[in-house]
Order: C-alpha cells, then structure tokens, then sequence
C-alpha cells in the first residue's frame, strides 16, 4: 500500500505542476496534463481504497491516515467532475496543490492499526461516511473560490492589471461558481449530518449526545446555512459571500483536525489518531 500511495502522491503532484504552469503560461497544454494525470491518480486511488475495503471487509476510515487518504480522494473526485462539468480549469491551482498537500500529510502519518468492531460494518455508516467526505470536499473547493475571488477583486480595486487579473475568471463567474459549490456541498452536509444522527440512535441509542463532533458540525452547518440565508434574503454577494465561505472552510478544518486533537468525543471509537 505504501509504494501505490507514494505513486498516487506522485501524481498528483505532476498535475498540480500542471495547474501552476497553466496559471503562468495560460497555454492549454498544461491544464490538459494537468487534468489527465489527476484522473489517472485519482483512478489508482480509487482502485487502492476499493482494494483496502474489501481487505479488511469495511470502510477505512479508522485513524488520521485512512481519513486522508479518503479526503484527498473526495477532493480530487470532486475537483476533476466540477472541471469536467463546467469546464473550470483555473480552479485546479487550488485543488491539485491542496490534494498533493492532503496525500503527502497521509504518507507521513503512521497507520494506526486498530481492531475491527461492528460498527464499521454497516452499509449506513459507509452511506454517512462517503457524503460526508463529499461535502466537505466541495465545500473546500468553495472556500478556494472564495480566495481567488478575493485576488481577483484586489486585483482590480488596485488596478494591478496584470498576473491575476489575466488569469483569473470574473469576479461574477468566480461569485457563483463559489455559491454552486456551497449549495451542493449543504445539501450532501445536511444529509450527511441526518444519516450521522440516524446511526447514533442505532449505536448510542441516542441521537444527539453533545459529542464535540457533533457540535463543531452543527456548527459549520450553520455558517454556511446563514451564508445561503444571506444570499438568498439579503442579496450576499461577492466578497461577503467569498469571505463567509473562507470562515465555513475554517470552521470545516477545525472540525476534521482540531475536534480530533484538541477535544474528545464519540467519534474517538471511530478516529484512533
């Protein structure tokens, strides 16, 4: 698992090597590699997570490593049908480099080995589990619209008329092309959120318990509920938008990592990190 991890780690790379030289030579060439050897990272790294669950007869999703690895999964997966479906190529400076950032943090961590129980056997905690990880991938990928937004907008509030400003989609494009990825990534949110507390009923016998996983969640959903609310009643748009979907992928990281590291919880019996 370790030399096809390091392949996959490989590959991605190249293809965000891909995605810089196309932010700096504009040539399509680049984005077009770029594109290609995500896919074909992205295929070896489904082939290795479909090999991993059917080896140890679940979803591996146990400790730090296996969540990163399954994070960078959604982040590609999601990446790569987004610049298949909209053709958003400039998108992949954000997400190629962070995907090669999330793997290589996969490959550093230890793999703890953990027993197996019952509760990773079920069909409804791998249903939870993969539109959870969706989620959070679209809504990372919002968070990167909204930074790109805001260097666009820089850009031409200071008049730099030059890298970015070329490079760079319209600041209308970049405004809802963010809000799609929101948009998609509350609704999997909410689902994923409904189908967690289902399963806490089956496996707690509750299903809310105050676990800090669960509050950080219910958290995030509402940044982002109120930055939908806001665009919807309010009329958000632009840079309160982009910065609130910055804020919701702060808030996203936190939960992941610094729920993890810095609380304890439930999740503990599901993330030995």
């Amino acid at each position: 698992m370790t030399s096809i991890l390091f392949i996959i780690i490989l590959m991605y790379l190249l293809g965000a090597m891909g995605y810089i030289l196309y932010l700096c030579a504009q040539k399509p060439l680049y984005h077009r590699w770029g594109y290609r050897v995500m896919m074909a990272g992205f295929l070896l790294h489904t082939l290795a997570i479909g090999y991993e669950f059917f080896r140890i007869g679940h979803i591996p999703a146990q400790n730090l490593h296996q969540n990163l690895i399954l994070t960078g999964w959604s982040l590609s997966g999601v990446f790569l049908f987004i610049k298949y479906r909209y053709r958003l190529n400039i998108l992949g400076v954000f997400a190629a480099p962070l995907t090669a950032a999330v793997m290589i943090a996969a490959f550093c961590v230890p793999s703890v080995a953990v027993a197996p129980t019952p509760v990773f056997k079920s069909l409804w905690l791998v249903i939870h589990i993969v539109i959870i990880f969706v989620a959070e991938a679209a809504l990372a990928l919002a968070g990167g619209a909204g930074v790109l937004y805001l260097i666009q907008e820089n850009a031409i509030k200071t008049k730099s008329h030059r890298f970015f400003f070329k490079r760079l989609p319209s600041l209308e494009f970049l405004d809802k092309t963010g809000y799609g990825f929101i948009v998609t990534g509350f609704t999997l949110l909410t689902v994923g959120l409904i189908t967690g507390f289902v399963y806490a009923q089956l496996v707690w016998g509750k299903f809310w318990s105050w676990d800090n996983k669960e509050i950080w969640s219910v958290i995030t959903w509402l940044i982002y509920a109120a930055l939908l609310h806001g665009r919807l009643v309010s009329g958000w748009r632009g840079r309160r938008s982009a910065v609130m979907a910055i804020a919701g992928l702060a808030a996203l990281l936190f939960t992941f990592f610094g729920v993890n590291f810095l609380l304890e919880g439930h999740h503990d019996e599901f993330t030995k990190w």
